[in-house]
Order: C-alpha cells, then structure tokens, then sequence
C-alpha cells in the first residue's frame, strides 16, 4: 500500500508529456478501460502480470539497475546502489541517470520525496536471488524467537534491548555496517571464516549444507560459531539449508566487489555502407523473396500440403513444396508461417489450404503482397526458420505451437540493435549483431544456429531486406516505429511492380525479369514447367506442358493467341511447331468409362439395344456398329436385358461364355437318437453311421397341422428341476445342469439337436460381454462346454455351456435371414 502512495504521489507530480510517456511505455497496464484515477493507474503499474510484460523489452543495463534495487531491498539509497554499481566517473553517472530515467518511463522505479528510487513490489519479486544473494536479514529473522535474538546480540557483545521489536532492530542495524561484519569475521576461527567466504561468494540457488531440525552437532565445522551470531540463519519450521542473510554476503564480498553494470553496448566491427547500397541490396532481397513467395503459395494452392497427425507440415511436405516453387527451405518456411499468421493460409481438415483472401493478395502488386508478408514477419510469435528443437529432432511448420515472447523480442531486438548502429555504417559480419542484439534484449530466445547466437532472426531480416549489408535497410526503419503508411511506400519504392511480358526464345524458353503477374505466372504454369525463380524466372516449354493445356480444355489457336499476347509479337516458329504437332496427336486415343461391354455380329441389333427406352437405365452408349458399353455392372445388365425379352449370354474375363450351374440344394444330414446308456462322444460317431443306413420319412405338413389344430388342449408339464416328469435323455440332464439360464424348452432343444446332429442357433455370450448370435453344426457334448462347427468364423469353436442364454432352430432363423448371410 505504501508503494502504490508513493507511485500515485509522483504519478501527481509530472507534467502531461511525462505522463503520456509513462502510459505510452506501459501500454499494457493504460489498457482500456481506461483508468479512473491516478491511484487506480498505479495499482495497475504495479499488477505483477503488467511487470512481467515490461521486463523482456528492457535493455540489459535496464535490468542490471533493477536487479541491483531488488538485491539492496526496502533500505535501496541513491549512494549505496552507485557504491553497489562500481559508479566512480561522471560518464558512468550519467548512463546510470539515463537507466533510472527509463526505468521510471515505465512505472518500475521512481524517485520519492527526498529523491531516493522506489520500486515496485512485483519489480523486486522478479528475482528468486538477485545478485545471488539471498533475502535480507529482517526477513529471514521473521520465525526467531526473542531468546535467539537475545542470544546473538550477547554473543556479538551488544547489549540486547527488552523487547523483541527493539532486538531485532538493534540485530539489523548491526549487520547492516559492512565494516562491524568484517571485524567480527576477522577473528572467528579459521574454519569459519573459510565456510563464510565460500557461501558469500556461491549463488543461493546453490547451498552448501543441509541441517534438519534445531542445529546440531552435526553441522559444517565453522557453522555453530556463525549461526549463533546471526551470520547464517536457519528455518526451525522446515527442512533446507541455512542461509545467508544479503546484508552478511555483501560484506563479506568486500568493498572491491560490483555489481555488474553494462551501459555501453557492444560494438561489431563497423563497415562503410551507404544507402544507396543499402537499398540496392534490400530491393533485391525483397524482389527474390516476394517472388518466391508467390511461388510457394501457388504450389500450396494446387496442391495443398498434408498436416501430420501430431500437427503441421512435415518435413517431407516442405522438400516437396520448395521443390515446386525453386526456393530453399528458409524462404518456404517463413512464407508459410507469414501467410498463415496474416490469413493467407488456413487449416482444411488435415491439409493447410490457401482461404479467400490468398486469391485478393494474389491479385495484388508485389509491393502490397510483400507489405502483408513482412508485417506479419514482424508479429509473429516464433522463429519460422528454426528448422530443429534442441534434441535436433525437425520440427514442422504451422504446427501451432506455444506462443514465444523470446521469440518475438529477439526480432525486436535486432531491429534496436541495428537502429543504434552509426550512420553510414553497418556490421562488417551480420552475425556479429548477436551480442548488440543480446545487450538490447537479454531475455529473448537466441535460437543458436552452429553455436552463433541470433543467426536465425538475422538470417531472416537478410532474406525480407529487413537487413542489407549489415545495416538496417529502410523498410527495417519503418517496420521498427511501426509507421505502416511509411512501410508502403518503401515497399513500393524497392520493390518493383509486377511483369505482364515475357521474352520467349528460340530455345523453347520463357523468361521474365522481375516478379511475373499472377496472370502471367498461371498462363506459363499452364503451358510449361518452371526450371528457375527469383529475380529472373525461366520456363520451358515441351510437349508435356503443352499437352497439359489440352488437357484442360484449351484450343492450340488459344494457347497460341495468350502467348503471343505477352510475348508482344509473333512466337519463335520452334514453339509454334510444338502446339500444332502436340495438338495433332492429342485425343487420337480416348478411354471412356464402362462397367461392362456389350457385343455382338447384328448391327442392326446392337443398334435396336442402344435406342430401347426400357434399358435407358443402364447407360448404353454405342462405340461402333456391333460394340455398346453400359455404366452398370454385368449381373445388372444381363438381367435388364433379359427382362426385356432378349438372351443374352456372359463372358469371362479370357474371353469364354461363362456357364452358370444351379447349385443343387440339399437337406441337412439327421441322425437317429442316442441310445440309452451310451457316451455323448460316441453318440455322435453311432449317429453318423446310423443316417447312413437309414433315410428319414417324409413328413407331410398339411397332416401334422391338422393334426395338431385337433389335438386337445393341454397344460405344460413342469420341467424336471420343478417337480415335473423326469428327464427324456441323458443329454437333456447334463446340458440342464451346466446351462442354467436356459428354460426347459431351450434345454430340450439343444439336447435334441445334439442327439440328432442338428445344427442349431444359439445366442452366446464372450467372455467380453459381447451378445452374439451363432449358428452351430457338428455337436459334440463335453460338459462344461459344447464343441461345434461354428458357421460365423468358420472354424471349430469350443463354447461354454453356461454362457448359453437363448437356443432357436436353425431353420427359424433362415427364415427370416437374408441369403447373403445364411449358413453353409
């Protein structure tokens, strides 16, 4: 709360254009809607999420000056971060003046009534351990009780006030003073002053020793003599190491120690550039990649590229596209990520499509198509060009990964970088603009390429003439205050406009100097192939290209037209020759579709089928006097035919009249039942041999209904298992016992069928759970389980009694079973 006074107090302090610059630098936080006051504009300055945005944009001496605040804490002065810093010239003052002037640009620290800085709370909870230090000694004396307290001011030789408040003010104060910890130091034991120099000088993200519980016997040598006068402290109320309070380790550094404090940036080794150079280079740069951008997305349009199940373009889609288009994997890469961000491109299923708006930015100038291109370059939440991940394992494109705030400012941090560079000047090695670019923006991601720091991002800016000879070009200055208007014009300026002519020669050979129209480009697509991209772009023509064009329906007098239109004069008479002697030879073969042909020796017949407005529903179509073709399969056409009163015979498929054999139907085999006393296994063997000696008697329906229509009407007898009559078989007995949830009349059922050797369906229940439905032949009874022939999977099944639930006869089922699924 003290924090957000102090801020609202100096926030009321400034003038209107001081105010405007804090808002302008912290955007973030001046977001609608709007604030209503300055106390609630400073609430928001100090919300750690708006903090956490700023950080990334600072320069490193920006975040050297915080860290070094968030290490002195809430006792920071003027004098003792300058004392921190190593601050001894005036030019050194100065650069820090500037750092805490920027620093106040964004709301993180600012002075307070008597000119000492203030930082906001969330600012010096950015660092775990700034400075590798730990927190102070009032914090971590937080859980000490008042006898510990008393304990280490007697130890210290200070006399130890009444209460706890006073004690632990009195133990600040005193280690406070470098001067009384060094004096105290000099005379602790060797092994103690050993063990203090080693934690002082170690990150606190790296501890020494453990302790558990109270201290004990057990610790460091040298440990006891410092906890008991408050140079370490440890935590009773949980397990860790003891710590150093910040005040202990700066004294023990000593006076000779600094902060790290940069505010000079690195310098490349500079090389003259001037800009008409500049330009020169940026504008080929930017021709050849707008170029061969129009070449990927025009390969992406003909044919999509597939996305991989885990997301986006795979590698092998890449080769394949850049193949297409003449451009290496860099420049496919960043078109497609550029498109996709800007709306070019879009996810179709498991492909990555062009949308509607590829076919307005197709349309356009090269100028305006690279204006979208390179804006979105500027915005986009990755590196397009990191081809692998830090296992080098190849990574895809468009995969729709995490955003990357690393990502985004290692670009911005580049275009700073090269901003800062004198005039006239650039770096004389591109790569060399690592360091400059790390000094901008110490927390961006460096995305290495063979150890050099940055390659990637820059590698990019030289590709777009973002970059050009070291320096930054002007459409980099433009794309760096985001002056969009600007940008335009510098794209139209560098980047020439479209080419709608060609100079075709006698070689068979198209080229066309520049970036080709969208018309030009899908004409000579369509007619030949293209060998090379870029600046010049070369086709060729041959009998395949041309053949093509046919293909889709063009007349050679057009083709020959439309080229001779952009060729501005007649064709080179080679070319001519190649439409006419490729169009003289095209269609003399046509293929039609058929699903089967109809011939015969009658012309006259033939002809009689094709004009039948009964057979219209097969398709006929006539090829010549004795050959029709029909759209509709062999059985289909056969049977219309014969509908119609013709007799027609097939074919095979070498050339014969195919025979076509009713197959005889048989009944299935009975068997007579099983005598009493006999085995189930050898029933069936004396059954077989039985039906083979015996024929049943035939039945005669009509008398068995009468039969049955006249016979008087009766109550069911109980099963055997209720108290009814006993069983009729043997096998009616062991089936019941093992098939308990089968009714009686299901029991009765499937003892018979397997007495007689009737196949029989059943409804049977795996050992999945799943019901199925199966029609069973060849029985064979060997409790607990049926072994049968089992028609579904063709093959001997062995089944569970009692995970039959349901019996029917065979024949019920046919019944009312389609053909196609009946049993053998």
């Amino acid at each position: 709360m003290k924090s957000r006074s102090t801020l609202a107090t100096w926030l009321g302090s400034l003038d209107g254009s001081r105010l405007a610059r804090v808002l302008g630098a912290r955007q973030d936080a001046a977001s609608p809607p709007e604030p209503r006051s300055l106390g609630e504009l400073a609430d928001r300055l100090q919300r750690p999420g708006s903090v956490a945005l700023v950080l990334p944009r600072l320069p490193l001496p920006h975040l050297q000056v915080a860290e070094a605040l968030a290490a002195l804490g809430v006792h920071a002065s003027r004098d003792a971060l300058v004392k921190l810093l190593g601050v001894v010239d005036d030019a050194t003052t100065r650069e820090l003046d500037a750092v805490l002037e920027a620093l106040a640009d964004h709301a993180l620290v600012w002075p307070d009534g008597a000119g000492q800085p203030r930082m906001t709370g969330p600012l010096r909870q950015a660092w775990d351990t700034p400075l590798g230090l730990d927190a102070p000694l009032e914090e971590l004396l937080a859980g000490t009780t008042s006898d510990e307290l008393r304990g280490m001011l007697v130890t210290l030789g200070l006399k130890p006030p009444g209460a706890k408040p006073q004690r632990l003010a009195a133990l600040v104060e005193h280690h406070s003073d470098p001067e009384q910890i060094a004096s105290v130091v000099a005379k602790a034991p060797e092994t103690a002053r050993k063990l203090l120099d080693r934690l002082a000088r170690t990150s606190a993200r790296q501890p020494q020793f453990v302790v558990s519980g109270f201290p004990g016997p057990e610790l460091e040598p040298g440990a006891r003599w410092a906890l008991d006068r408050g140079f370490l402290i440890h935590d009773r109320h949980r397990y860790g190491p003891a710590r150093m309070p910040a005040e202990v380790a700066l004294a023990l550094r000593g006076p000779g120690w600094h902060a790290p404090f940069e505010p000079v940036p690195p310098c490349p080794r500079p090389a003259s550039v001037t800009p008409t150079e500049t330009d020169r280079e940026a504008s080929a740069a930017a021709t050849a990649f707008v170029a061969h951008a129009a070449s990927v997305l025009a390969a992406c349009s003909a044919t999509p590229p597939a996305r991989l199940k885990s997301g986006g373009v795979g590698a092998r889609e890449l080769a394949r596209i850049g193949k297409a288009a003449q451009a290496d994997d860099a420049v496919v890469r960043i078109t497609l990520e550029t498109s996709y961000a800007a709306g070019l491109l879009g996810r179709d299923g498991d492909r990555v499509a062009p949308t509607e708006a590829y076919d307005a930015w197709a349309e356009q100038e090269p100028p305006e198509q690279f204006a979208v291109l390179l804006q979105a370059w500027q915005n986009l939440p990755l590196t397009p060009t990191q081809a692998r991940d830090e296992d080098n394992r190849a990574l895809p494109a468009v995969a729709g990964a995490p955003p990357c705030g690393g990502c985004a400012q290692a670009r911005l941090g580049l275009l700073a970088a090269a901003a800062q560079l004198p005039a006239g000047q650039g770096a004389r090695v591109a790569a060399e603009l690592g360091p400059l670019i790390a000094w901008h923006r110490p927390l961006a991601h460096s995305s290495p390429q063979d150890g050099t720091p940055f390659a990637a991002v820059i590698r990019e800016a030289e590709l777009l003439g973002v970059l050009a000879r070291g320096a930054l070009s002007a459409l980099g200055i433009h794309l760096r205050t985001g002056d969009t208007e600007g940008l335009s014009i510098e794209c139209q300026r560098l980047v020439p406009s479209a080419t709608a002519v060609a100079r075709i020669g006698a070689d068979l050979t198209a080229v066309v100097t520049g970036t080709p129209s969208a018309r030009l480009t899908a004409l000579l697509d369509s007619v030949a192939d293209r060998e090379t991209s870029g600046t010049a772009s070369v086709w060729r023509f041959s009998a395949g290209g041309i053949r093509r064009a046919l293909d889709a329906g063009r007349i050679p007098e057009d083709i020959t037209a439309d080229l001779a239109a952009v060729a501005g004069g007649p064709l080179p008479q080679p070319l001519s020759y190649l439409i006419a002697d490729t169009a003289r030879g095209h269609g003399r073969v046509r293929i039609a579709p058929a699903a089967c042909v109809i011939h015969g020796d009658e012309p006259v017949l033939l002809a009689e089928l094709a004009a039948h407005r009964g057979l219209a529903g097969l398709g006929l179509r006539q090829l010549a006097p004795t050959v029709l073709i029909s759209r509709s399969p062999i059985d289909t056409t056969l049977a219309a035919l014969r509908a119609e009163g013709y007799a027609p015979v097939a074919e095979t498929a070498e050339g014969t009249v195919r025979i076509e054999k009713a197959r005889p139907q048989r009944a299935a085999s009975a068997r007579v039942p099983t005598p009493r006393g006999t085995s189930t296994r050898d029933s069936g063997r004396i059954a077989v041999a039985a039906t083979r000696a015996t024929a049943p008697a035939a039945v005669d329906p009509n008398a068995l209904a009468n039969q049955l229509l006249t016979a008087p009407l009766t109550i069911p007898e109980p099963a055997p298992f209720d108290g009814g009559l006993p069983f009729a078989t043997d096998t009616e007995e062991i089936v019941a016992g093992w098939a308990k949830r089968l009714p009686y009349s299901d029991i009765r059922q499937l003892a018979y069928a397997i007495d007689v050797g009737q196949p029989i369906t059943v409804e049977y229940v795996a050992t999945s759970g799943q019901q199925t439905v199966r029609t069973l032949s060849r029985l064979e009874l060997d409790p607990p389980y049926l072994e049968a022939w089992c028609h579904l999977r063709e093959a001997e099944r062995v089944f569970t009694l009692s995970r039959i639930h349901g019996v029917m006869s065979v024949m019920s089922v046919m019944s009312v079973m389609p053909e196609s699924v009946m049993p053998e």
